[in-house]
């Protein structure tokens, strides 16, 4: 029995001025697999990416998240379902490993609302999923870079999210480095039943762990 989309694309074009980046793009992503996107630089896999979160807009083509149009969904209530794993992560030089990971569950507060019980039992939960518990005190600036990464994932799920898109999450990494985060990007995606995508330009860090592949080339 086919997996329903979890996500689709439909017929989706963009440019920039009067350059096109992408054309007449579909997509579907399943619920509970890994998706990848492949492609190389200037395919415009990012653009798509940017599109797929809400950080651009297309005025040909239209894009479904469980059957509804984002267009349609705010940015608070797509936040709410949709979590992202960029390449590099910044912050403040001061902040500290928890108080960025918390920041994930703003899309779950009203305005100058205090934290919850919730909000703590998943942000304890992120840290330790993370192995990230020990340095919750520790100013970010001051961890290496895969300890970084894995702040940024911790920070993405305490969103409690349906689903986690992964823009180049481990292409800065050391080699040895980005196993370790693979191998704990497919164990949440296992135990917590995520819909997961991927953008990646190397076939050999992603062959391993996607469920369906989609290889991007001039748009």
């Amino acid at each position: 029995m086919q997996t329903k989309p979890a996500m689709e694309v439909r017929n989706l074009s963009f440019s920039y001025g009067k350059q096109k980046v992408l054309k007449d793009v579909s997509l579907k992503i399943e619920e509970g697999k890994i998706t990848t996107i492949l492609g190389a630089n200037g395919c415009g896999k990012s653009t798509l990416f940017s599109l797929m979160t809400k950080n651009k807009y297309s005025r040909k083509g239209n894009i479904f998240l469980n059957g509804k149009n984002v267009l349609k969904l705010s940015l608070k209530e797509f936040a709410r379902k949709v979590a992202i794993v960029q390449q590099y992560n910044t912050s403040s030089d001061d902040i500290t490993v928890e108080r960025l990971i918390a920041f994930g569950r703003t899309p779950h507060r009203k305005m100058m609302q205090a934290k919850t019980e919730e909000d703590e039992r998943l942000v304890e939960w992120a840290m330790e999923v993370t192995n990230l518990t020990e340095y919750r005190d520790r100013a970010v600036q001051k961890l290496s870079g895969g300890q970084r990464q894995r702040i940024g994932i911790a920070r993405a799920l305490s969103v409690n999210p349906e689903f986690l898109f992964c823009d180049e999450p481990i292409s800065a990494l050391d080699v040895s480095i980005q196993a370790q985060i693979i191998n704990l990007l497919m164990k949440l995606q296992k135990e917590k039943n995520l819909t997961m995508l991927f953008i990646a330009h190397d076939l050999s860090i992603v062959k391993h762990i996607s469920d369906r592949i989609g290889v991007m080339y001039l748009g």
